[in-house]
């Protein structure tokens, strides 16, 4: 890609694999209110999309029985399940090598402020990045809002500049949705394959966080 200026990237699946955390924290909630066992391909299906909808998708459960579901998994997730991550191999490198070509870098998650600040300042995003954009505590922000954010915090004014960088369709769509190039990781959580990338417009699929670079520049 010619002329790069701003490269965005998720959180869950892209950054961190932040899948431990989320996992217990959703076994939690189901133990919690007696729901049905799931299996492990279904409960993968919960690390990145908005955890109401997750909660609604999966049991059928009506909005409100969704909320409270999701107010469950919060209070149990920000004590301390949060921090059950790992940054995936090479990712900080990535960051380095987009800022020594003067490159801007920032990360939009549907994940909460809180969560968003205790994970990513946890593990030094916050200082790697030059701006973490996340999810409305009501959770009405759609990934597009949350990418249109980092663009305008940063002063971006050429949308044709920027790549956002994920693992699942949510940020495949919500790049689509504001006409930026997109580049999808299949070490994450939702994209299995190259084959699950093309499904979507992209620059590139990624196997490895190493790979991201060759596809901006």
């Amino acid at each position: 890609m010619k002329n790069c200026e701003l490269v965005i990237f998720d959180l869950d699946g892209t950054l961190l694999d932040t899948s431990e955390g989320i996992r217990k924290s959703v076994g939690y909630v189901i133990d919690t209110l007696n729901l049905p066992k799931i299996s492990e391909d279904v409960l993968r299906t919960f690390i990145g999309p908005p955890m109401q909808k997750s909660f609604e998708r999966v049991f059928g459960m009506s909005e409100e029985e969704g909320r409270k579901a999701a107010d469950l998994f919060r209070d149990r997730y920000k004590d301390g399940d949060v921090l059950l991550a790992t940054p995936y191999n090479g990712i900080f490198e990535t960051i380095h090598e987009l800022e020594k070509r003067g490159i801007k870098t920032a990360v939009a998650t549907y994940k909460r402020q809180d969560y968003a600040d205790a994970i990513l300042k946890h593990f030094g995003f916050d200082k790697a990045v030059d701006v973490i954009c996340v999810c409305d505590f009501d959770g009405k922000f759609t990934k597009k809002d949350i990418i249109r954010n980092a663009v305008d915090a940063l002063g971006v004014t050429d949308i044709g500049t920027v790549v956002m960088v994920g693992d699942s369709d949510n940020d495949a769509a919500g790049a689509a949705q504001l006409g930026m190039a997109f580049i999808g990781v299949t070490y994450g959580f939702g994209f299995a394959d190259k084959e699950d990338v093309d499904a979507f417009d992209n620059i590139g699929c990624a196997a490895t966080c190493k790979e991201i670079v060759r596809y901006v520049i």
